[in-house]
């Protein structure tokens, strides 16, 4: 994951303001993702859980991503779809659709695990963390895709 959002920042960096912005969000939430993973380089000695806090900010820069994505990029995109022709704009109504059942996912993520304490058992955790990691990595492919139609297909 980190890979890819590495080679989106190299081959679209620089390009749009909000698209750098929201490649950056996305590091950020990758990096937290392999941490409360325990994906090396940040191995978790004692396999245990996450702290509360650690889940929480976790599930903040998820919701922010989200947003941005929703809010911000995907209607500049959109806009942009609409002004380079038909292809381009079935491209974005075919993808969009994916990328939004990917939305669900990680909503329900954040409604389990944004509030949880040091009480909070948390024994779908792993598991649900792990289904979260896919659906990610579903939807950067989704978006790079969205976003490299748009940039290297369509610019003027």
């Amino acid at each position: 994951m980190l890979t890819r959002v590495e080679k989106a920042q190299q081959k679209w960096g620089g390009s749009h303001t909000v698209i750098d912005k929201w490649l950056n969000e996305r590091q950020e939430l990758i990096v937290l993702y392999c941490k409360m993973a325990g994906f090396s380089p940040y191995d978790k000695k004692d396999h245990a859980l996450p702290e509360p806090e650690q889940i929480q900010s976790f599930c903040q820069i998820l919701m922010d991503y989200l947003s941005a994505g929703h809010f911000e990029v995907y209607d500049d995109i959109a806009k942009a779809c609409e002004s380079k022709g038909l292809e381009s704009q079935q491209l974005a109504n075919t993808i969009y659709p994916r990328i939004s059942s990917t939305t669900d996912i990680a909503l329900d993520f954040n409604d389990k695990y944004a509030e949880v304490d040091k009480e909070d058992l948390l024994a779908e955790f792993d598991n649900d963390l792990s289904v979260l990691g896919e659906t990610l990595e579903a939807r950067f492919e989704l978006e790079d895709e969205l976003i490299d139609n748009l940039f290297s297909n369509h610019t003027d």
